[in-house]
């Protein structure tokens, strides 16, 4: 069942399990992402199901067995090093890798990802901050948080971008808003919902409290002169 489809499927799955408190993904979650009907998605799960890469019972969530999430793994392996390839190498804009590896994440062969991770240094984490899958499986699980949850006065750097939409990455990046980025909370403002930031070597600007929550950051981060795997040429 290694279809193009099926990769999608479990990837979305992947994704929305890791972030429900269940560890179940809504079916209507999923056909959402993969952009179905949600009995369209339902027919599919259940031959996920019968090939052993998820389980789900009706009326339920959805989880992956060992055997699928191995597979959403390597799906995500591929799609982060094309991510970090076209921007380290090929010098694409971060706002535009995206919709490009989800493309040529399905054509890549062991062969080629394995040079693929040798040429461009084995690295950890895409140039968005996603983690990127060892070979075995392994994700690096750093110590970030939102930055909505950080106080006036925290000195963070950024190091997740989650929202990946192009027009989302062009806002961060029109800010100096990048992975790497030194910031300063300068306010909080629960009752206008804002959070105020400072950016080094960038500017002063003013964030919803939705956009900060799907920035996560690396609270005290250490001196500027220090290394980071994070940190991402863009």
């Amino acid at each position: 069942m290694a279809t193009e489809t099926v990769e999608n499927y479990l990837k979305a799955i992947y994704a929305l399990s890791r972030e429900s408190p269940t560890g179940e993904a809504a079916m209507t979650r999923i056909a959402a992402i993969v952009g179905v009907a949600t009995g369209t998605a339902t027919a599919m799960v259940k031959k996920l199901k019968a090939a052993r890469l998820v389980r789900y019972e009706r009326f339920g969530g959805v989880s992956l067995t060992s055997k699928g999430e191995k597979a959403a793994l390597d799906i995500l392996r591929r799609h982060r090093l094309v991510e970090t390839f076209l921007v380290q190498t090929l010098k694409l804009d971060w706002s535009l890798v995206h919709a490009e590896a989800e493309r040529l994440e399905h054509a890549v062969s062991p062969l080629v990802l394995d040079a693929l991770d040798r040429h461009l240094g084995h690295p950890t984490f895409d140039p968005h901050g996603d983690p990127i899958p060892r070979a075995d499986g392994a994700l690096a699980q750093p110590n970030l948080v939102p930055l909505s949850r950080c106080k006036a006065g925290s000195r963070i750097r950024l190091a997740r971008a989650l929202d990946q939409r192009e027009e989302s990455l062009r806002f961060l990046h029109r800010h100096g808003l990048e992975i790497g980025a030194r910031i300063t909370v300068e306010a909080v403002e629960p009752g206008a919902g804002t959070i105020v930031v400072h950016v080094e070597r960038g500017q002063t600007i003013s964030l919803s409290d939705t956009a900060a929550s799907r920035m996560l950051v690396e609270p005290n981060p250490p001196a500027a002169n220090s290394t980071s795997p994070r940190r991402a040429r863009l």
